[in-house]
Order: structure tokens, then C-alpha cells, then sequence
């Protein structure tokens, strides 16, 4: 699609077009106009040149050699007129088709898109406060669904018994992007986890769907992928920003798009019906490394009783996902334009999104938002959990443990933990106001998580804070409600707000990320949360029992070697 451009003058500066990828959606909306900037005059529509200014020069004496002379000029000039002005309605010609070209690329790619409503009506999560440089993280639900009411999927999956029953969230993930975008997480439910489903509206249908206890793959079919957002923000009180679903079509598409993944397994595996157990993927590789795309890798993204239970194909998933995005990394994918057209034009069409990322820019966005990330910061794993007492092929998520894995999204900590450290005062920047005259408001929201509040907390960390000097520290008269402890600086207060931030929070031991910058408060507040109910200082670190990443499914994207045991009955 490249285009070369010539600049001249009074031509107008080069426009992108779509093949750049680099998109200003300014450039493709009604204020583009194709019209020269003001103040530009085309070239040789200017004033005289010198030869017609000074004395007049005779060249016989007659004078009739000076009229030719004048005459031969002015032919002259006017032919190099007449090219200066075919040149310049030629580029402008250029210029507009190309813009109108890629207008009209980019409403193209804009009505692939398929775009539902955000949540369905049932949550009332809290978008995560800004880190203390104003940045906040990303959370995005990652959707797999096993509808068959497209002849397309009905091919790749299911029986004809299935068509036109509710479609079922078989792959549910959360991505989340550090607020600095140093790290991400991807942090999967087995579908088969028991959970409160909240009162849900169908988008299209407008039937509400009240609220039930059941497995949390139903929730797709009684409301969409809003309702799959709303049961999650409900389960992990996570503010989730929008919803990605593909089936399985799709996953096809974007599977041959990206090039595949390389995959492995320990033994040869055909994941094949058996007397007892119908179905299967139907996945036949051989022992080691494969490069799977397109049918392939639908067949090994659903592959369950090869690999034991869903907790095995989860690994599988997300084996395959750091795998695509070490390939895309490695081909340069995100910065070759011609590699970009293609995914874009594959992605609008396989993808449904939230209203809000329904653009291709702000799909192609998203996708830049993970470039920078390295893939040892990424870190994919499964919710912890216990088998489900009313159902032993169900599971619940794990008390203690889960709790903690929520609350390391909410106050966007990495899994890794290479990041979870107490707060240290920042060399650059203004020094810190002197403890002794800093104000310090203390709130007390350790009822953050339903149960009563702490008594006379904010008093007992307020004392806590005069001991060490911030003799200005006071308890706020009314309670606030948070799970987690926040230290909140004005935003008005700039880059000192923060260097005094950081000094409160190095001396009671709170982790950096605690530090928030807000508009919503007038002085430095410190929010003591339902995670801090004693204590002097912030606690270090969470009881053996209760550590997320204990006895759980844990892949690195930069581990390349992981390989799928497969089970015994599957192998050949």
C-alpha cells in the first residue's frame, strides 16, 4: 500500500495512510478536508522574478529585440506556470486519494468490529486510583466461547444437538498490564468453578436474568460477555476496563494470522473419544515440539482429557499464548506495517469487543500496550482453588489464597514479586517536606471487606505515625471503606505530593504501589484498609496458606521449554 510522496512547496505535508498503521483517527474523520494549510502560496504564483524588475535592457535600436525578449519570457514563465500548477493538483490529487483511501480502509476495518455493552448491568467495581506518577493499569477479560450457531463453528466443534442453545464461556482470563506496563498477568478460572452470578440484562434481548449460584461458564448465556465481566468484578472486586471474545472461528483466523504457536508434548498424544469418555479434541502430535496454527491450534486450545481436566488445558492456553507472543515479538510484528495490516484486518473480523475498544485504533492500541512488555515480566497462571464439597467435578476458589491473588491485582502488584517492596524514597525530585510539619489525615476503611471495622484504627495508626515524627498526622472523623491501604496525595500537589508520599509511606513500610495520586483529596490521606487491621506497620508479607503462587499452574513467558504430560489413556 506504500505511497511515494513528493514535497514541494505549497504542497501539503505527506498524510498517513492506513498501511502505517500509526493511526490518528483525526486523519480519517469529517475535519480532514484535503486543503492546503493556510498561508502557503503554490509555487510560481508568487511575486515577479528579477526579470522583470530593474532597468530595462535594449537589444536593438528599435527596441523590438527588448519586446521579443519580454515576450519569450513571458511564454516562459507562463509554461513553467502551467507545470507548477499541473504538479501541484497532481500531489493534491495524490494526497486526497490517499487519504481517501485510507478513510476508507479504516471504516472498513471499523465495520468488521462487533461491539456489545461493557457490563450487563450487574457490578459496581471501582476503577483502580492512578499510581503516584498518574498512571493506572489495564485489565482486560479475555473470552472463549464454544457457540455453534455459525455453520463456521459448528464445522470446528459439537454436534447439531448444540445449535441455538446458549453459548458457554469455556476460557475466561484476565490480562492485566502493570499501570508502569513493566509487567503483565494473565490469571485464569477453570470453567467449571462454582460462583455467585449477579442479576444480568441480555444486551439484545432485554431479559433480565436474576441472580444465581452456578458454575461460572453459564454466565456468557445469561447475559453476554457483560455478564461474564460482572461475575468476575464481583468475585475479585477487580475494575475490569473491557472484554475481548472469540469462538472458534475465530481462534482459527488469528491462529494462522500470527503463525501459529510452538507447543509440546512430553508423549504422543491423540486426544480421541474412549468408551467411557465421548468427545475429545482430536489433537494427534507427536512427542516434542510442534508449530500448531489454524484447525491445529483450536484443537490443542481444547484439549481437556488429554492433559487430565481443565487445569491441564488452562497450562496448554496459556503455554500457547506466551508462545504467540514471543513469535510476534521475534518477527517484529508490531512495529512492520505490512505485518499490522494483516493482523488488523484478521483481528476486526475474529474479534467481539467492548463498546469502548471498538475502534481499530484503540485495538491497535492495545496491542502497542504489550510491545514493551519483556517476557519474563509476564506471568500467566490459575486461580487457586478446592474441589467443590456439593460437587467433586466442580471447584471453588480457594479462601486465603484466591483473596490474596485478587488483592495483588487490585493494588496492582506483579506476580512475579520482583517489584513488591517496600517504598524507598526517590532520589530524583524535590526532598520531602520535614516529618515534623507534614500533614497526614488518617482515614479508617478496614470495613472495606464487609466486616465491621477495626475500632479506633485510624487513632492507633495516627499515634503510629506521631512516633515517627509526623507530628501534624490526624484521624479523620468519619470512616472511609477500602479492601486494600491506599496513601492518596493531591494532584495539584505535583512531584512534592509525591516525594512527601513516599516518605510516609517508606516510614510505616508500605509497598510503593500503595501510593496513589488522587483530585479527590485536599492533603495527604492515608486510607487504612481491611488488609491492615493491626499492626504498627504495613504487613510484609502474607501466611504460607494464603500465598497465591503456592501449588498453583505457573508459566513465565519467557520459558520456552515447558512441555504438556499427557495422560496415559491418550497417548499412542
Amino acid at each position: 500500500m506504500g505511497h511515494k510522496s513528493v514535497r514541494g512547496e505549497g504542497t501539503r505535508p505527506r498524510v498517513q495512510h492506513a498501511g502505517q498503521l500509526g493511526w490518528d483517527e483525526s486523519l480519517y474523520g469529517e475535519e480532514t478536508d484535503g486543503q492546503a494549510p493556510s498561508g502557503q502560496q503554490p509555487s510560481g504564483d508568487g511575486p515577479s522574478g528579477p526579470e522583470e524588475s530593474g532597468p530595462q535592457k535594449q537589444t536593438s535600436p528599435d527596441g523590438g529585440g527588448h519586446r521579443r525578449g519580454r515576450a519569450r519570457g513571458r511564454v516562459k514563465k507562463k509554461g513553467k506556470r502551467r507545470i507548477l500548477r499541473w504538479v501541484a493538483s497532481t500531489l493534491a490529487l495524490l494526497i486526497l486519494g490517499t487519504a481517501g483511501a485510507g478513510y476508507l480502509y479504516y471504516q472498513h476495518l471499523s465495520a468488521n468490529i462487533r461491539k456489545g455493552d461493557r457490563s450487563a448491568g450487574g457490578s459496581n467495581a471501582k476503577k483502580t486510583a492512578a499510581n503516584a506518577d498518574g498512571q493506572t493499569p489495564l485489565n482486560i477479560l479475555l473470552i472463549g466461547s464454544d457457540s455453534r450457531n455459525t455453520p463456521e463453528n459448528l464445522k470446528l466443534g459439537g454436534s447439531k444437538d448444540s445449535v441455538g442453545a446458549p453459548p458457554l464461556a469455556d476460557v475466561q482470563m484476565l490480562l492485566h498490564v502493570s499501570a508502569d506496563r513493566k509487567s503483565a498477568s494473565v490469571v485464569s478460572i477453570p470453567r467449571d468453578t462454582r460462583v455467585d452470578i449477579p442479576e444480568c440484562t441480555d444486551e439484545k434481548t432485554k431479559k433480565k436474568m436474576p441472580a444465581t449460584n452456578t458454575v461460572i461458564n453459564e454466565s456468557l448465556g445469561r447475559g453476554g460477555a457483560g455478564c461474564v465481566l460482572d461475575t468476575w468484578e464481583n468475585l475479585t472486586g477487580v475494575y475490569i476496563d473491557h472484554w475481548l471474545m472469540v469462538d472458534f472461528a475465530g481462534v482459527v483466523a488469528m491462529s494462522d494470522a500470527v503463525g501459529g504457536a510452538d507447543v509440546c508434548v512430553k508423549q504422543n498424544v491423540y486426544d480421541g473419544p474412549k468408551p467411557k469418555v465421548p468427545g475429545g479434541s482430536h489433537l494427534r502430535l507427536k512427542a516434542g515440539t510442534t508449530t500448531v496454527k489454524g484447525e491445529q491450534a483450536l484443537q490443542w486450545l481444547r484439549t481437556r482429557h488429554a492433559f487430565e481436566s481443565d487445569l491441564g488445558r488452562a497450562k496448554a492456553q496459556h503455554m500457547y499464548l506466551n508462545s504467540v507472543m514471543r513469535n510476534l515479538k521475534s518477527q517484529n510484528a508490531f512495529s512492520n506495517p505490512g505485518r499490522i495490516m494483516g493482523l488488523a484486518e484478521t483481528a476486526t473480523k475474529a474479534l467481539q469487543v467492548s463498546r469502548e475498544l471498538g475502534t481499530p485504533k484503540k485495538i491497535y492500541d492495545l496491542g502497542m500496550e504489550l510491545k514493551g512488555i519483556p517476557m519474563d515480566r509476564i506471568n500467566m497462571l490459575t486461580m487457586p482453588r478446592i474441589e467443590d464439597p456439593k460437587d467433586k467435578d466442580h471447584v471453588l476458589p480457594q479462601p486465603g489464597a484466591a483473596d490474596a491473588l485478587w488483592s495483588l491485582l487490585r493494588d496492582d502488584k506483579p506476580l512475579d514479586k520482583k517489584d513488591d517492596a517496600p517504598a524507598k524514597t526517590e532520589d530524583k525530585g524535590p526532598a520531602a517536606t520535614p516529618a515534623d510539619s507534614l500533614p497526614v489525615t488518617v482515614v479508617n476503611g478496614t470495613g472495606g471487606d464487609g466486616s465491621a471495622p477495626t475500632a479506633k484504627r485510624a487513632t492507633t495508626v495516627k499515634d503510629t505515625l506521631k512516633n515517627k515524627g509526623f507530628q501534624k498526622a490526624t484521624a479523620a472523623d468519619t470512616r472511609g471503606s477500602a479492601t486494600t491501604t491506599t496513601l492518596a496525595y493531591p494532584k495539584s500537589a505535583g512531584a512534592q505530593g509525591k516525594a512527601d508520599a513516599m516518605s510516609v509511606a517508606k516510614a510505616m513500610e508500605l509497598p510503593s504501589s500503595a501510593v496513589k495520586v488522587s483530585a479527590d483529596v485536599t492533603t495527604l490521606t492515608l486510607t487504612v484498609g481491611s488488609d491492615w487491621r493491626t499492626g504498627a506497620t504495613y504487613p510484609k508479607k502474607a501466611a504460607d496458606n494464603a500465598d497465591p503462587l503456592k501449588d498453583v499452574e505457573n508459566v513465565n513467558g519467557a520459558n520456552d521449554k515447558e512441555c504438556m504430560d499427557v495422560y496415559a489413556p491418550y497417548r499412542w
